[in-house]
């Protein structure tokens, strides 16, 4: 689990796109026959900038990355209390500039592009480590 805040990875912009699924049957005079058979991919797209002096940094991005390496399902569930569903991590994309002598990065921005998943199997939700239950419990407090 990862909460989204200004000590950890805080997402300046929210993107959702939803598809739905249409098959169409041509027919001789006319239109094609159209059928809806459900729900398309849902994906989310979450855009943010980090300044490690002041919010969040590097480490959060990893481990963002390491849910991502796992393939499992994570909850999204918005500050207001809004449940999302349940979704994977697809990609990030990571840019950073303005370093220190050290090379370490004082500004980072990222991009995390995620897909909703409906199946409910218990095996593909991912797994908290103590590390990132003892990231989620400070950032709530």
């Amino acid at each position: 689990m990862f909460v989204f805040s200004l000590s950890t990875a805080a997402y300046q912009d929210f993107r959702r796109q939803t598809q739905w699924r249409n098959s169409s049957l041509s027919r001789i005079g006319k239109r094609p026959a159209v059928q809806f058979l459900g729900p398309g991919s849902d994906t989310i797209t979450l855009t943010g900038e980090l300044y490690p002096e002041f919010t969040g940094g590097q480490s959060n991005l990893d481990q963002l990355r390491a849910m991502g390496d796992q393939g499992a399902a994570w909850p999204l569930i918005e500050g207001t209390g809004r449940i999302y569903g349940l979704y994977t991590v697809d990609s990030m994309d990571e840019g950073s500039d303005r370093h220190f002598r050290d090379g370490a990065a004082s500004h980072i921005e990222f991009s995390l592009s995620l897909s909703r998943i409906d199946d409910e199997r218990r095996e593909l939700l991912g797994t908290i480590s103590a590390t990132a239950l003892r990231a989620a419990t400070q950032a709530l407090s």
